[in-house]
């Protein structure tokens, strides 16, 4: 069996890549918010010139899928009108910030947010390693700490800001006027340092940090991932593999701005009920949150079979508090870290793997495609 093709890097709307159902194009909400304006504008262009489906990814950006080549340009010029285009490629790839979407106006995450955007658009802004990211996490307790991102912004439980590195149990306290520099500041030391990938694997292989960032400990309340509901920002949905329809898209943005989630959420700002479209996931015991599952074939070239329906008929027979991973491949983009179970697809049925992720190596193999099959096993 051929390995899969790992790309290493993450696609943009200036650099799209090509994946089984067309051009992928991913889209940086700034400060993670899109207003009623540009989520409808977002869904007509995504009707005019892909196949209508939109992913929501693990960093917090929307992915228009099956956009037609010869449609790029238009697309990205729509885009351009509404806000959402950089200056260049390079401006592109640095602006992968996640914003935690539970920010108050009064809490300053906006702010800092635009001042680390406009940071990173700088000339002399540090060339980052590809998929390097920050995060802001503003609020009372962090809520992404399980949420891939290289330096980040907390609040201890004095309150005080913290910028620290991903996997470094300390951080240096900031104000918010310090707070941009201190982490472009942390981000030219992972130059400087000698580090050409992420954060904690740059931590892990021995780079120590400039004694600033060891002043404090990193906050020991983390809040868990949510579930979708009430919140106090809105209303907090759900969907079924993190994908929507634009039609979907459209109806949300009636009910007010969005803001982005890395949990493949949106929050619909300021609701006080829960929206009752078709297609939402509202209900927290919802077994399709128990599976993740990527697009599988023949939405991605790589992969060697259809994974979603599969993963949909499992869902009810993983356990509560469990988690099922079903991958078109051994990349496991869906979900890079480990699993209770994954399975992966190989051309010759499915590998099962347990307590792994899916490029380690298999308990069961060449598993029949169907949920009779595989059940027993879960």
């Amino acid at each position: 069996m051929s390995a899969p093709e790992i790309k290493g890097w993450c696609p943009g709307a200036l650099r799209p890549m090509l994946s089984g159902d067309g051009w992928l194009l991913r889209i940086r909400p700034r400060t993670g918010r899109l207003s009623g304006v540009q989520a409808t504008e977002i869904a007509r262009l995504s009707r005019r010139h892909g196949n209508g489906l939109i992913d929501l990814s693990q960093r917090a950006n929307l992915q228009l899928r099956g956009v037609r080549e010869g449609e790029i340009e238009a697309l990205v010029a729509g885009l351009d009108a509404l806000g959402l285009i950089d200056d260049d490629v390079a401006v592109e790839a640095r602006r992968n910030i996640i914003v935690s979407p539970f920010w108050r106006a009064d809490d300053g995450t906006l702010t800092l947010a635009e001042a680390l955007e406009a940071a990173l658009a700088s000339p002399d802004a540090p060339r980052l390693p590809k998929k390097f990211g920050f995060a802001i996490d503003c609020g009372s307790r962090p809520v992404l700490c399980g949420i891939s991102a290289d330096i980040r912004l907390e609040r201890n439980e004095a309150g005080a800001l913290i910028c620290r590195a991903d996997g470094a149990g300390t951080g240096a306290i900031v104000t918010p006027e310090e707070a941009i520099p201190a982490m472009i500041a942390l981000a030219r030391w992972v130059l400087a340092s000698g580090g050409t990938s992420r954060m904690a694997a740059h931590l892990a292989a021995g780079a120590v940090l400039p004694p600033r960032f060891a002043q404090v400990p990193a906050s020991a309340n983390a809040e868990p991932a949510p579930a979708p509901g009430l919140v106090e920002s809105g209303a907090l949905i759900g969907f079924a593999f993190g994908q929507m329809t634009a039609g979907t898209l459209v109806e949300l943005a009636a009910l007010g701005p969005l803001r982005m989630t890395p949990w493949r959420m949106l929050l619909v700002e300021g609701a006080a009920a829960l929206p009752a479209l078709p297609g939402l996931i509202t209900d927290p015991a919802d077994p399709l949150r128990r599976v993740i599952a990527c697009a599988g074939a023949p939405g991605c070239a790589q992969a060697k079979a259809p994974v979603r329906e599969l993963a949909r008929e499992l869902a009810p027979l993983v356990p509560a508090n469990g988690l099922l991973h079903v991958s078109g491949c051994a990349k496991g983009c869906a979900h890079p870290k480990t699993a209770p179970i994954t399975l992966v697809a190989t051309g010759n049925g499915f590998d099962l793997i347990r307590d792994g992720d899916a490029a380690d190596s298999p308990t069961r193999t060449g598993l029949d495609a169907s949920a009779a099959a595989i059940r027993e096993f879960l």
